[in-house]
């Protein structure tokens, strides 16, 4: 006959083995372990996990359901929207460590080459609805993302940064300069400054006003950070100011970013904390409504990037904004 004690270990046991068989059964589906690579660092709606893996809705969605069961998977509302992502942290802690061997061993495995080009081609959409958003309102973006963040409200701060980065440091990088309010601060203080942008016409803009102000030490280059890794170049500081939430796969951004820096190089990222406020998709070109501030940490970390000092700024209007500093 079990004593208390005994038939709470074994009843302890018979929870823990149908909990770890559940995990194991989520994951073990040739489908949902790819579906599991797809989500290794970005997030997915439904239709466009449809796209990668060319079946029904009703298919995915029953796939997503047995993920999310097995709290290997987790969602994300933005606006109307579901995203779902890799549940990096498992409810239980005893499944923690089974977990992220299954992940670890699932992110070494290649996924189906068919897989890999719809993925591509739907990261390509993305950005190409970013970039057609930037070109046609570059004359008025600076006005309506100042319904957001003005950068009068929370530029000080950023320059505040600088210069307990810039000692010994001689090259920075921005990514995605917009109307070049930054790039006065960073050529203060570095020898060289390169302003990157996929956007032709919003470059012009940040030409024209570094023109303006006299600067001289600002080298222009229309393109992504995959061009800017081609190149072979590194820099002591790489700026992502208000980029982020614009890209479709923001956290291959940062893993760019900190192959883009040297050694000891500083990252420092400006975006909006997470927020409800759909109608920025389509006055400002959102793709995402701000971050979780554990999201960029998570991010970084997997960029072998160590975390720093971050400021949080919350505006009038209720947008809140997280100032982060990453270091190699």
């Amino acid at each position: 006959m079990l004593s208390n004690v005994e038939f709470e270990k074994e009843s302890r046991s018979a929870t823990d083995t149908s909990a770890i068989t559940a995990l194991c059964k989520a994951a073990g589906d040739p489908l949902r372990m790819q579906i599991l690579k797809v989500l290794q660092q970005n997030a997915y709606g439904v239709l466009e996990l449809c796209g990668v893996f060319d079946i029904r809705q009703s298919a995915m969605s029953h796939h997503l359901k047995i993920l999310a069961n097995a709290s290997l998977v987790a969602t994300r509302r933005e606006g109307t929207s579901i995203f779902y992502r890799r549940n990096e942290l498992n409810p239980d802690p005893d499944l923690q460590n089974l977990q992220d061997s299954l992940f670890q061993t699932i992110d070494l495995a290649a996924l189906d080459l068919d897989y890999t080009n719809r993925l591509a081609a739907i990261n390509a959409d993305r950005s190409a609805a970013s970039v057609a958003f930037f070109n046609q309102n570059a004359d008025r973006f600076e006005q309506n993302q100042d319904l957001i963040a003005s950068w009068s409200d929370y530029g000080e701060s950023i320059e505040e940064f600088l210069p307990r980065y810039a000692t010994g440091r001689h090259s920075a990088l921005e990514i995605g300069p917009g109307y070049g309010q930054f790039l006065k601060a960073l050529a203060s203080v570095f020898d060289k400054v390169t302003a990157l942008d996929n956007s032709e016409e919003m470059l012009e803009q940040s030409i024209a006003r570094a023109s303006a102000q006299g600067l001289q030490n600002i080298e222009y280059v229309i393109g992504d950070t995959q061009q800017a890794l081609n190149q072979g170049t590194k820099y002591d500081l790489v700026s992502l100011n208000m980029v982020l939430h614009h890209n479709p796969t923001p956290a291959d951004i940062m893993s760019d970013c900190a192959k883009l820096l040297n050694k000891n190089g500083v990252l420092i990222i400006t975006d909006l904390c997470a927020h409800d406020q759909e109608w920025v998709k389509d006055s400002c070109g959102d793709i995402w409504l701000g971050f979780e501030p554990e999201a960029l940490t998570r991010w970084a970390e997997s960029a072998g990037l160590k975390e720093g000092s971050s400021l949080y700024l919350t505006q009038r209007n209720g947008f809140r904004i997280q100032l982060r500093q990453f270091s190699l």
